[in-house]
């Protein structure tokens, strides 16, 4: 006879596509955050040269494009469960206050960042570029706004990923664990392929950023 404890914990993980429940999810929206802290600090340093390193920071912008849209997804599966009454989403509540009205200006520059910069990949560069002033300025709001989200977030980010990838790994089975890290995987493996595919783009911009172009 199956108990109620052993069926609450399977239809808890039946509710995430990778199997780990709302703590699964949480852990997803962690470990992707982790790792996009550390494309995101290597996208600085390229900003900081950005004559030198503009084809760097071309190909660490394209490799961050699916682990932000995983991102998105994860929380916003998040939002979503939560406002739409799912049980195990209310029981375990919302982010807090500050940080969920924070979140749609992150969502909004992140789109606005990201989505210009692609759109630059296919533009004549030129300094009085409407799309290049879009994202520049959108970058600096970017940044600040991401910052504050970091850090709000940076006591929870330590904490998870001591959870799903600490000593315990080593020790114990974590739900949707090897989904969480496939899902991370592949987000990285598709942003690379996305680099590689526009990477014709780059010579231009190269060009334009060693003859004085301009920067962030």
């Amino acid at each position: 006879m199956t108990s109620v404890a052993t069926t609450m914990h399977r239809d808890e993980r039946s509710r995430s596509p990778l199997r780990g429940g709302t703590d699964g999810n949480e852990l997803l929206t962690v470990g992707t955050g982790a790792l996009l802290f550390v494309l995101l600090g290597a996208l600085g340093i390229t900003i900081l040269l950005i004559g030198t390193l503009i084809e760097e920071h071309l190909i660490i912008g394209l490799v961050l494009v699916p682990p932000v849209l995983l991102k998105l997804t994860s929380t916003g599966w998040r939002f979503a469960r939560y406002y739409t009454g799912d049980p195990l989403y209310v029981e375990k509540g919302p982010p807090a206050l500050g940080l969920r009205l924070l979140g749609p200006l992150v969502i909004l520059t992140t789109v606005i960042v990201f989505g210009s910069g692609i759109v630059l990949l296919f533009e004549t560069p030129h300094p009085d570029n409407k799309v290049l002033l879009v994202h520049k300025a959108s970058f600096i709001l970017w940044l600040g706004l991401t910052a504050i989200h970091v850090l709000g977030h940076a006591a929870e980010m330590v904490r998870g990923l001591g959870e799903d990838w600490g000593p315990r790994y080593l020790r114990a089975d974590v739900p949707g664990r090897s989904g969480r890290g496939m899902a991370l995987a592949s987000a990285l493996v598709l942003g690379v392929v996305l680099a590689v595919v526009l990477s014709s783009h780059f010579a231009v911009w190269h060009q334009f950023m060693t003859i004085g172009g301009g920067g962030h």
